[in-house]
């Protein structure tokens, strides 16, 4: 028997028996496609429980793809050896999955296509002192620059924990750090980065305007809007050749790049991430996201 599509989907925290209400549209198009669904505890999962997360996925399911929240690297490997348990098997392995979700992965491979970046490992709940962000940042040398975790920022407390309007003031710079940290609490993703700032272009809000490419086995698949992109705004048509060889390189089968053009007119790749756990925005027909994945499966 040939093999099939087969995706676990995060369960109703409410209703554990059926999909999360955010991916029922997505699972219903796996379904349509001929696929099979199973679900997943992702708080138990989350909480270190993986035996209890895997506790509802039949057995012998073979290869499987994941869709779903974000998880912890830590956690998906453990995600992986509960699956393995049960004769069941990531697509994504553990070290695809943290290459493709985490920015110190795939940035050496993005370093010419995406904003200069510095990191380091750091613990939730513990900033760095002065001295530890002066000789982080030293690299970037002057100028304006944004501090997130490895995979998130804190975007929407811009002025107080996201934006550095000069990178040679490191008390500022230690400050907002300090208070990513602090709003990050125990969410606090692998480390600090800190990023030069590139000025794009932006919608009527001033939010950044975004084209999330949706990547395939390094071809893309899929063009959509970035979920934060304000509803009225069209998507944008960026250029792939930018971040295409890039993608080829990295080594991971299904990722997206989240691209935005600079103000000189140069389409960048802002973000990196495992299409696993990469929004799709509400209106965009999931059969389009889900079909390639059918057709590989097929192959």
């Amino acid at each position: 028997m040939p093999p099939q599509l087969t995706v676990l989907f995060c369960a109703d925290p409410l209703t554990p028996g059926r999909v999360d209400p955010y991916f029922a549209a997505q699972a219903t198009a796996v379904r349509r496609l001929g696929g099979t669904v199973a679900l997943i505890d992702h708080d138990a999962l989350v909480a270190g429980d993986a035996t209890a997360a895997v506790r509802r996925v039949p057995r012998d399911l073979g290869p499987v793809w994941y869709r779903g929240w974000m998880i912890p690297s830590s956690r998906y490997e453990d995600l992986a050896a509960s699956l393995a348990d049960r004769a069941t098997e990531l697509i994504v392995t553990p070290d695809r999955y943290r290459a493709a979700h985490e920015l110190p992965g795939w940035y050496d491979i993005f370093a010419t296509t995406t904003p200069v970046s510095v990191w380091a490992p750091r613990d939730p709940g513990d900033p760095p002192t002065g001295p530890e962000v002066a000789r982080l940042i030293s690299p970037l040398g002057p100028g304006r620059g944004i501090v997130k975790d490895y995979v998130k920022s804190r975007k929407h407390e811009w002025e107080e924990a996201c934006y550095i309007p000069e990178l040679t003031d490191v008390d500022n710079v230690t400050e907002v750090i300090a208070r990513m940290v602090e709003l990050q609490e125990d969410s606090l993703y692998g480390g600090i980065v800190v990023r030069r700032f590139e000025d794009f272009q932006r919608g009527p809000d001033r939010r950044t305007i975004e084209a999330r490419v949706w990547w395939l086995d390094g071809a893309p698949v899929l063009v959509s809007a970035h979920p934060d992109n304000p509803a009225d705004v069209p998507v944008p048509e960026p250029d792939l050749d930018v971040a295409a060889a890039s993608v080829a390189n990295v080594g991971c089968r299904w990722i997206t790049t989240d691209m935005a053009l600079r103000d000189d007119g140069v389409w960048r790749v802002v973000e990196v991430g495992d299409a696993q756990v990469s929004g799709l925005p509400e209106h965009v027909d999931a059969t389009v996201l889900f079909g390639p994945l059918a057709a590989a499966v097929a192959r």
